[in-house]
């Protein structure tokens, strides 16, 4: 007897991508993702590939990943594909610290975040 398969977090036209540990604080993160919700992918990676945003390097990374796996894993078609849905989590945050005057002490909040994305097949109108 084997175990229960998983039911897919997908539709059977989606699939999507994590990226986990970013090391940006996730309002920060959500500025780049919002360029990219709702755009078609050809767009999306243009737009993280000229975006001055350090973080825009790493989410273009999990783009091409969820492209990837719609490709490979669902036999999706890569030219109709859209940035469904784009959202951003929390993550850890480690504490750090930095003496300062009178023998106080400046917390330093070092935040992780990561990122979600889901791309959609979208049939041409």
């Amino acid at each position: 007897m084997a175990k229960a398969k998983n039911p897919r977090r997908c539709e059977d036209n989606e699939a999507m991508a994590v990226a986990r540990m970013l090391r940006v604080s996730p309002q920060k993160l959500n500025l780049v993702a919002e360029q990219i919700r709702g755009k078609p992918v050809a767009a999306a990676l243009a737009d993280l590939t000229f975006s001055k945003k350090r973080i825009a390097v790493d989410v273009k990374k999990a783009l091409q990943s969820a492209i990837a796996n719609a490709e490979n894993n669902h036999n999706l078609d890569v030219d109709a594909l859209v940035v469904a849905e784009a959202w951003v989590g929390k993550n850890i945050t480690l504490k750090r610290g930095r003496p300062r005057a009178r023998g106080r002490f400046g917390k330093i909040l070092k935040p992780f975040a990561q990122l979600t994305i889901k791309v959609r097949e979208e049939e041409a109108a």
